[in-house]
């Protein structure tokens, strides 16, 4: 019979995912948080349904499952011997965080607390990533930001800037200049996104 208790590292992976409330490729795991998700791990927080991953190419990104978030109101197993300090800490973390701070917020649970709704509470950031994959004829294509504004019509334009800036510091997203400054319209000059002194114009997203 296979063996369901979790590991330190599944049981960290879960807080993170609980953390980040989105779906996150393996890619970003590993640069992150050091977390290299393999294919046993995945297979069992698949059948468990604690986790919830989908394959594209190469690429697999994971979510919390339904159970998931059930599993991480319970009591996590963090303790491993070679990090038992850092075991220990997040021991306390998701203890007192369970426990004492949610208690005095008007959430019911952890998944409340942290979830977010794809139509209300979903971060500008996820929904920039949404907007570039349905654009992006494959990924790490380049994708002009105008494009990408043009589906944010009533989100605040300071708002969407720091959105897209937050996304820029993401190990698998890129934002550039166009190099041929001839072929930029009024519309990608006016879409530009300045940072680092450099007016950028162009989106890509992928590992």
């Amino acid at each position: 019979m296979a063996d369901d208790s979790l590991t330190p590292s599944e049981s960290a992976l879960l807080i993170v995912l609980m953390a980040e409330a989105r779906e996150i490729p393996n890619a970003e795991l590993k640069s992150r948080y050091s977390i290299d998700l393999k294919k046993p791990s995945r297979e069992k927080l698949n059948r468990l349904r604690l986790v919830a991953s989908r394959q594209e190419g190469q690429r697999f990104f994971h979510q919390l499952d339904d159970e998931g978030w059930v599993a991480v109101q319970k009591d996590l197993d963090f303790d491993s011997p070679r990090a038992r300090a850092l075991g220990s800490a997040l021991t306390v973390l998701h203890a007192n965080l369970r426990d004492r701070v949610m208690p005095r917020t008007e959430f019911q649970s952890l998944g409340e607390m942290f979830a977010r709704s794809e139509t209300e509470t979903e971060s500008l950031a996820t929904r920039i990533r949404s907007a570039y994959g349905r654009l992006a004829t494959e990924p790490r294509a380049w994708v002009k930001l105008a494009s990408i504004r043009a589906q944010f019509d009533g989100v605040d334009r300071a708002e969407l800037d720091t959105a897209l800036r937050e996304l820029e510091r993401s190990p698998d997203v890129n934002i550039v200049p166009e190099s041929n400054r001839k072929d930029l319209s009024e519309a990608d000059r006016e879409a530009a996104l300045h940072i680092g002194g450099q007016d950028k114009h162009l989106l890509a997203i992928g590992v």
